[in-house]
C-alpha cells in the first residue's frame, strides 16, 4: 500500500510539473514558456522607441518612489488626524485598493494581491463603493478582473524590459493566491546582477510605469465615453434608470422603473448620473423646501386633524396609516405655526417650489408656502420622468441614491443595452484605481516591493562615486528600506483600524 501511494504521489508530481503546475496551501501556481516567444518579438520591436519607452519608464518609476513617500506620508498623517478627531467624516473620504507586486529572491518578479489598503482619495463620485470593504457582489467580476488585468500588464512590462536589456527571459505564469488572481514573470538571475545599474532601473520600473499608463489609458476611455459611443448612445438628457432595487422606496407602481429617464429632482435639472448625485446632495443638505398654494385652495384641500409632536420634536398633524396625504406647515401674519394634512400629489403638482411666503406672491392672489412637516433628514422629493406621472419620494435622499442605479447614456436604438456603458465605466473605473494603487505602492522603497530594487539600482547608480564602499551603499539602503517598510506597515495597520472602528 505505501509503495502503492508512493507511486501514486511521483506521478502526480511529474504531471503537475508536465503541465507548469505548482499546488500549496491557499496558493495555486502556473508557469509556461508557450509565451517567451511573443515575449521576445515584443522585446526586440523597434529598439530605439523601446529604449525611450522604458527611458521614460525609469525616470517615472525613481519619481514615483519619492513621489510614494511623501503620498504615504500626507496619509498617515491625515488619517492620525482623523482618528484625534471626536467623529470621523462622513463619507470617510474615498479610498483606492492596494496591490503589491512581490519579487522572490530575483529570480521572480511576482504581482500578488497582498494588502487591501484604504489610502488615497481618488475619485469624486459620493457613493462609489470601495472593493473589500462595501463591494457588491455584483461587482466581483470587475474588481478580480481588474487585478488579473493589472498584475498582467505590470508583469508584461517588466518581462520586455528584461528581454530589450538582454537578460533571459525563462518563463511567464499565473496564479491565484486564496481567491485573487496574479501573475509573475521568471527572470534569469545571473544575467540581472552583470547589466548596469541604469539597466536594472529600466527593468524594475517598467512594471509600475506599465500600470501608470494603464491607469491613464482606462481614464482616457472613461473621460472619451461619450463621444466613442456617440454613434450608439446619446448623452445630456437625463439620467437612464438601469436597475431598482426590490428593497428600494423608488419601487412601487408610482416609482421608477428601468428604462425611465429621469429629468429633474423637485426643481434641480439631472442631465447625467453626476447631476442626479449632485442635487441629491443638495437636498440632503438644504432644508425642505416649500410648495406655493393659494389661500383658497389650502382651505378647500385641508381637513380638521390632531395636531401632536414627534420624538425629533417635528410636528404632525395627519393620521399614521394615510399613504396619500402629509402633514404640511406653514405661517401667516398672525400665526407663525399653522399646520394642514394635505393630499401631496394635489399640493405638489402645479404647485412651484419656495422657501417664504414672499416667493408666492403673484397676481396678488394670497397665497402661502406650504412646507412639508417631516422627521429630521426626510425630504420629501419630486422626481420627474417624463412621460410617467411624476414620482413622490418620502425619505432620506440616500436611500433613494443607492438603491437606484442609472447610467448617463441612452441608447438611441431600443435593441442596444442599457447595460453596455455602465459596464465599460465601471471597469474603467476599477482598472484606475487598481492599477493606480499598483503603480504607487510598488513604488515604495519597502522589502519585498518593486521598490527595493528599484532603491537599490537607483543608490549603485548615483553613489557608487560618493560612497566608494558597496557595503556602506547596502547599509544606506537597508536604512531607508526599513523607513519606507514602517510608514507603509504604518499606513496599513491605521488603515485597517479605521475601517474596522467604523
Amino acid at each position: 500500500v505505501l509503495q502503492s501511494s508512493n507511486s501514486l504521489k511521483a506521478s502526480y508530481e511529474d504531471w503537475l510539473l508536465t503541465y507548469g503546475l505548482s499546488v500549496s496551501p491557499f496558493h495555486l501556481r502556473w508557469q509556461t514558456a508557450l509565451f517567451n516567444r511573443q515575449f521576445y518579438n515584443w522585446g526586440r520591436w523597434k529598439p530605439k522607441f523601446l529604449y525611450l519607452w522604458f527611458s521614460v519608464g525609469m525616470v517615472f518609476g525613481i519619481v514615483a518612489m519619492f513621489g510614494s513617500v511623501i503620498l504615504l506620508g500626507k496619509t498617515l498623517l491625515q488619517t492620525l488626524t482623523q482618528m484625534l478627531t471626536e467623529a470621523p467624516k462622513a463619507q470617510n473620504d474615498r479610498m483606492l485598493q492596494v496591490v503589491v507586486s512581490v519579487p522572490s529572491s530575483g529570480l521572480m518578479i511576482v504581482f500578488v494581491p497582498l494588502v487591501f489598503l484604504l489610502c488615497f482619495v481618488w475619485l469624486s463620485c459620493p457613493h462609489q463603493q470601495v472593493p473589500g470593504v462595501n463591494l457588491p457582489v455584483s461587482q466581483l467580476t470587475y474588481f478580480f478582473s481588474a487585478i488579473l488585468i493589472s498584475g498582467v500588464i505590470h508583469e508584461v512590462g517588466h518581462g520586455v524590459a528584461a528581454i530589450r536589456e538582454q537578460v533571459r527571459f525563462n518563463g511567464f505564469g499565473i496564479f491565484i493566491f486564496i481567491v485573487y488572481p496574479g501573475a509573475f514573470v521568471d527572470l534569469f538571475t545571473t544575467h540581472l546582477q552583470l547589466i548596469s545599474p541604469v539597466q536594472q532601473l529600466r527593468i524594475f520600473c517598467a512594471g509600475v510605469w506599465h500600470n501608470f499608463v494603464l491607469g491613464v489609458a482606462s481614464f482616457m476611455v472613461l473621460f472619451l465615453l461619450p463621444a466613442i459611443l456617440f454613434p450608439f448612445y446619446y448623452t445630456g438628457v437625463g439620467a437612464l434608470v438601469t436597475e431598482v432595487a426590490e428593497d428600494s422606496p423608488a419601487n412601487g407602481p408610482r416609482g421608477l422603473f428601468v428604462g425611465d429617464l429621469v429629468t429633474n429632482l423637485q426643481d434641480c435639472p439631472v442631465y447625467n448620473v453626476e447631476d442626479w448625485n449632485s442635487c441629491l446632495g443638495d437636498i440632503s443638505e438644504k432644508s425642505q423646501v416649500g410648495y406655493c398654494v393659494s389661500a383658497a385652495t389650502l382651505q378647500q384641500l385641508s381637513f380638521p386633524a390632531r395636531v401632536y409632536r414627534r420624538l425629533d420634536g417635528t410636528v404632525e398633524c395627519c393620521s399614521n396609516s394615510s399613504l396619500t396625504d402629509i402633514c404640511f406647515s406653514y405661517s401667516n401674519k398672525l400665526d407663525s405655526h399653522l399646520y394642514a394634512c394635505l393630499p401631496a400629489r394635489k399640493v405638489i403638482e402645479a404647485s412651484k417650489v419656495c422657501r417664504t411666503n414672499m416667493d408666492c406672491h403673484k397676481d396678488f392672489v394670497p397665497s402661502f408656502c406650504v412646507t412639508p412637516s417631516l422627521e429630521n433628514q426626510t425630504r420629501l422629493i419630486r422626481v420627474k420622468h417624463p412621460p410617467h406621472i411624476d414620482m413622490l419620494y418620502v425619505g432620506h435622499p440616500m436611500h433613494l441614491q443607492y438603491t437606484v442605479s442609472l447610467s448617463s447614456f441612452v441608447p438611441r436604438q431600443n435593441f442596444l443595452s442599457i447595460d453596455l456603458p455602465v459596464v465599460i465605466e465601471t471597469f474603467c473605473k476599477y482598472l484606475i484605481s487598481l492599477s493606480g494603487a499598483l503603480a504607487v505602492i510598488n513604488a515604495v522603497p519597502c522589502f519585498a516591493l518593486d521598490g527595493q530594487w528599484i532603491l537599490n539600482s537607483f543608490l549603485e547608480a548615483t553613489l557608487s562615486s560618493l560612497i566608494v564602499e558597496k557595503q556602506n551603499r547596502e547599509v544606506v539602503g537597508f536604512l531607508i528600506l526599513l523607513a519606507g517598510s514602517a510608514l507603509l506597515a504604518a499606513n496599513v495597520a491605521l488603515g485597517l483600524w479605521m475601517v474596522t472602528a467604523r
